[in-house]
């Protein structure tokens, strides 16, 4: 049996970037993925990377070209991941299935490969998987298609259904219209993103249904069934009455889950909650001290960034004072790469009144940006949370052209507790989207 001071399972981000740290300090590491597709993580090979290459490429070439080109980035990118791990001399990357035996042992296996490794510590970064729905005809029907085997397609289909008006369905129907798919969202509840505020999600709504995107609210898809080479769409809309929408292909957007049903945790003894997720610490320790959990495994905000910081905090646990953790890594950001991008940090206006906050309010149309018409993506809203007793940001949605950078800055200025008047008064370059931060901050009221 092979001895490892520490085995991975999961080539994620979170995993490789500490397989590395520790093969540097001299340990022994086993990298275990299970498939030759996955080197990298979900991010690069289905996620981020693929995605965001197809919505860049949008208003730049057409879908089959776009598809090729993300096709290429993708396939550079799982190469120099693997190369750079599997040149160490202090790793073995097995590309395998993974289950436990018991707390320090985990079987794996392949065509060529049946053995039990042993590991004085493990980490767990197996990420998550599209959310099946329950739906007659799913498992039969041709054209069905999680996010990853969507943007596998080298042709574009004319009609897109998309079921799940949530942050991924939202993206991709933005995306799918720009290349020139008809696209219809079917969403279970009375509208967008719920956890947002309503005056954000109405104003997603009409930037989306500009560019063609057509919503079915209070609807319930009941089945899909094959037609040709299409597929039809059987649903309930709103007011209950039966409709048929024949399309080229569904998009499965339904939420994602906790990818640990092989892994045999049970033979560990780890825990895990009603959803699946690894139940963790402040230090990502599982109820089994030895063994630890990275990424979106342990439910949370699913985001590649996360995942590194996970990691941040398990080298700090190992390696340093331990005095980072989940706890203490400040406010998360996120952005959705609508067109434009939905940016968002913080506390909703929602959530501030519900949390007895006494609060103030910023908000401001991206129209109003100098940028935002020089580059003709005039669409969009910011808004603000204050509190009104400390003066500090609580929170902020920035649905505009290049948010995906500007959150950041708020989100930094939050961290470090400045009152909203410093990013009022800060002088930014002109003309940038940035600097609508100077006027966002001057509205509040």
């Amino acid at each position: 049996m092979k001895k490892y001071d520490a085995i991975m399972i999961g080539f994620g981000k979170g995993s490789k970037t500490l397989a590395a740290e520790m093969a540097k300090r001299g340990k022994h590491v086993a990298m275990i993925e299970k498939s030759n597709q996955m080197y990298g993580g979900t991010c690069i090979n289905e996620g981020c990377i693929p995605s965001k290459s197809l919505i860049i490429q949008a208003d730049k070439n057409g879908y089959t070209k776009a598809v090729e080109n993300k096709e290429i980035l993708v396939t550079k990118l799982r190469k120099k991941n693997f190369d750079k791990l599997d040149q160490l001399e202090n790793v073995d990357v097995y590309t395998a299935t993974a289950q436990f035996v018991s707390d320090h042992e985990v079987h794996i296996k392949n065509e060529e490969l049946d053995e039990v490794l042993y590991g004085d510590m493990l980490f767990i970064n197996t990420g998550s998987e599209p959310n099946i729905p329950n739906i007659k005809g799913i498992h039969d029907t041709k054209h069905v298609y999680t996010s990853a085997e969507l943007m596998k397609l080298t042709e574009l289909p004319k009609r897109l259904a998309i079921i799940g008006g949530g942050y991924i369905g939202l993206e991709f129907s933005s995306m799918y219209a720009r290349y020139g798919s008809k696209v219809t969202v079917f969403e279970h509840g009375e509208r967008l993103v719920k956890r947002e505020d309503k005056d954000i999600a109405d104003e997603i709504q009409k930037v989306l249904e500009s560019q063609g995107v057509a919503f079915e609210f209070l609807s319930s898809v009941e089945a899909f069934e094959n037609d040709g080479e299409q597929v039809v769409v059987s649903y309930k809309d709103a007011s209950g009455n039966n409709h048929r929408l024949t399309v080229d292909g569904v998009l499965l957007a339904a939420g994602r889950h906790a990818n640990t049903k092989a892994l045999a945790l049970d033979q560990a003894g780890v825990k895990v909650d009603a959803r699946g997720n690894v139940i963790v610490n402040e230090h990502l320790q599982t109820n089994v001290p030895h063994i630890y959990a990275m990424g979106d495994v342990k439910g949370g905000l699913q985001f590649t960034y996360i995942s590194l910081d996970d990691y941040r905090i398990v080298k700090d646990h190992l390696f340093g004072e331990g005095k980072r953790t989940t706890e203490n890594r400040g406010n998360i950001a996120y952005s959705v790469f609508i067109s434009p991008t939905f940016s968002r940090v913080g506390l909703s206006e929602q959530e501030a009144l519900k949390a007895a906050h006494n609060i103030k309010i910023a908000k401001m149309p991206a129209a109003a940006i100098p940028r935002a018409n020089v580059i003709s993506q005039p669409n969009g809203l910011l808004k603000a949370v204050i509190d009104a007793d400390t003066e500090q940001v609580l929170g902020c949605v920035l649905f505009c052209a290049e948010s995906e950078e500007m959150i950041n800055f708020v989100a930094l200025a939050m961290d470090q507790k400045l009152p909203y008047q410093a990013i009022r008064d800060h002088i930014f370059t002109h003309p940038t989207m940035s600097e609508a931060l100077n006027d966002l901050f001057s509205n509040v009221q």
